[in-house]
């Protein structure tokens, strides 16, 4: 997931018409200072950094002066918030709230579609909420082809138990939300908490905004149009390359390079190697036509220079192994790998594929997986040995 920044989400929900905060983003404490002194001293500022719950770490701080931005800025500058170092906080106004609201659209996977959430139980953990009074969550599970609609919208707000004069301002915030998780692939958009100020205002307060990986390259233009710099991706920098590539690759602790076909294939092939002795060095999944992206793939598993020795597991049903080997075969020729690589190939195609890697390679592949995997771990120790 690309984990947007809170000052990134609250772009967004402000180009949907969604009230956020008038707020300012620094990279200095003396630009918190100023930005405090604009918008009147009484500010809170935060850090922006991709990781729940900042408030008790410390990393969102109400102040009343310029001069105590300054030194709360001072603080947070080069600190570390969940794992992620602050190097720019958000300056913001302070509201005056009346009451917190939570509200979020996420993907379910029971309902397989977009859920609505709504509690009137906002700045406080959602799974606490969940976890001790159930019922003051409230869900709506939306059909994807009609979106969230208005009147249903307006439904789950009566249903929360929110006074009547705030109804259609939160429900309209609430279809709103939904706009954005549509327009941007979202997985998530969240606001934790969603205010009701003592004006009658509805405003968010937070912004969590999650964007699938796999829809990155469609939401590229919004992507690019975000103030300030995206968070890195989590993961290995192999892992982002892979991401970028459309491969799903894990990178492990191991020293015995994996290529197989099918997600459930590729598991098996790992938890083998592991059973056998040995350590695998990653998770990489070729299947589908993934297998186009051999050279990549491969170049990628290469990369790691824990890698001692590669397995190749294919089985295929309706995919074709001797077009999978052709596509891996290519890419060691045009790599040209210096270890040992184990070959293990069944299903539709075998025989023209184990054919191939003999012609090609003047090695036969293993007639049992667990031949391979015990071949490719013995390889992987002794190249250790022999390093050592």
């Amino acid at each position: 997931m690309v984990d947007l920044l809170e000052h990134q989400g609250k772009h967004l929900l402000r180009e949907a018409g969604i009230a956020v905060p008038r707020g300012t983003l620094v990279s200095s404490p003396a630009d918190a200072a100023h930005a405090a002194e604009r918008l009147g001293g009484r500010v809170v500022c935060k850090a922006q950094v991709p990781a729940g719950r900042r408030g008790k770490a410390g990393a969102v701080q109400l102040v009343t002066s310029p001069a105590e931005a300054h030194d709360i800025a001072t603080r947070l500058f080069g600190s570390d918030v969940g794992g992620h170092r602050v190097e720019s906080l958000l300056v913001e106004e302070a509201v005056d709230i009346a009451a917190e609201l939570y509200a979020a659209i996420l993907n379910d996977p029971v309902s397989k579609g977009p859920l609505v959430l709504l509690s009137a139980d906002g700045g406080m953990e959602i799974e606490e909420v969940s976890a001790t009074r159930p019922e003051r969550l409230h869900k709506l599970a939306v059909d994807i082809r009609t979106g969230l609609e208005p009147n249903a919208a307006l439904t789950l707000v009566r249903r929360s138990a929110l006074p009547t004069d705030v109804a259609d301002p939160v429900a309209a915030a609430l279809t709103r939300l939904y706009r954005v998780y549509r327009d941007t692939d979202a997985s998530l958009v969240e606001v934790n908490p969603l205010v009701l100020t003592e004006a009658g205002d509805v405003v968010a307060i937070d912004a969590k905004v999650s964007i699938d990986t796999a829809a990155a390259p469609r939401q590229q233009h919004t992507l690019d149009t975000l103030p300030g710099v995206l968070p890195i991706e989590p993961g290995t920098d192999l892992e982002r390359e892979a991401a970028r590539l459309g491969l799903q690759f894990i990178e492990l602790d191991g020293d015995v390079g994996v290529l197989a076909n099918g997600a459930g294939l590729t598991m098996t092939t790992v938890d083998a190697i592991s059973h056998f002795g040995g350590k695998p060095a990653n998770f990489l999944e070729i299947g589908g036509d993934a297998y186009t992206k051999a050279t990549p793939a491969l170049r990628l598993v290469l990369s790691n220079p824990n890698v001692r020795s590669l397995l190749v597991n294919f089985c295929g049903a309706f995919a074709r192994t001797d077009v999978m080997t052709e596509g891996v075969l290519n890419a060691i020729d045009e790599l040209r790998p210096e270890i040992p690589i184990a070959f293990t190939i069944h299903g539709t195609g075998e025989r023209e594929a184990i054919a191939l890697v003999r012609d090609r390679l003047g090695i036969t592949p293993h007639d049992q997986m667990d031949d391979a995997v015990r071949a490719a771990v013995t390889a992987a120790r002794e190249r250790q040995e022999v390093a050592s």
